[in-house]
């Protein structure tokens, strides 16, 4: 693993057994409130103004996605419970490093450095609600009740294919509620066709910096 400064100055890690950087290079942070934040918890809540919500991730990584996400629920008193499937979850050392625990405020910073070993092996609660961290192979995952909000940052298919089959986007989308969203980075000719398959809407969503454009996709 080598840790890498990416344009926007926040960090990220390059894997190179996988070839690929856990974010962009042109801006981790940026990235992550665009494509996550931005394009879909807060797209799902401006549809449907919740006071609860439930975020299935695929891909913890360096816990960016959840951080931000956890923030923003605390701030704006949403009771969040976040799943995430990560097959290789990274030491909390690892985490602290990639600085990403400054963007948020002190309650959860400290919570996620207190809670997150034990996420990895159950639910756990937290200032924002709960955090499960599933470390299992994706397709090995079997959905636990409804999800409002699929946040899939697995790595680039054309690093890991096995990650973006069909197969794999039926069971993680398989308890999707009706009206719920579905955001990733990517967009593709063959994802867009799998996810009209699987009875969601397409859109071409603006990408993040770097990006032209990504998808973001809502359950029929």
């Amino acid at each position: 693993m080598e840790i890498v400064k990416t344009a926007d100055g926040s960090f990220t890690f390059f894997n190179s057994e996988v070839g690929e950087h856990y974010h962009s290079k042109h801006g981790a942070l940026q990235e992550s409130k665009h494509v996550f934040l931005s394009s879909g918890l807060q797209y799902f809540q401006s549809k449907q103004d919740q006071k609860s919500v439930s975020i299935l991730e695929v891909g913890f990584g360096t816990g960016l996605n959840y951080l931000l996400t956890a923030e923003y629920c605390f701030q704006n008193q949403i009771k969040l419970s976040y799943i995430a499937i990560e097959l290789a979850p990274l030491d909390l050392s690892m985490i602290i490093r990639t600085e990403n625990l400054n963007y948020v405020s002190s309650e959860v910073r400290e919570d996620f450095m207190a809670k997150y070993p034990q996420a990895l092996s159950k639910r756990t609660d937290t200032v924002s609600g709960n955090l499960t961290i599933k470390v299992i192979d994706v397709a090995d995952y079997r959905s636990e009740g409804s999800i409002d909000v699929i946040y899939f940052d697995a790595f680039a298919a054309i690093h890991q294919p096995e990650m973006w089959t069909e197969d794999v986007l039926s069971k993680v989308c398989a308890n999707l509620k009706t009206g719920g969203v579905f955001v990733t980075y990517a967009i593709t000719g063959n994802l867009k066709r799998t996810m009209k398959s699987l009875g969601f809407s397409i859109e071409k969503a603006p990408g993040a910096l770097g990006k032209r454009e990504m998808l973001r996709a809502t359950k029929l």
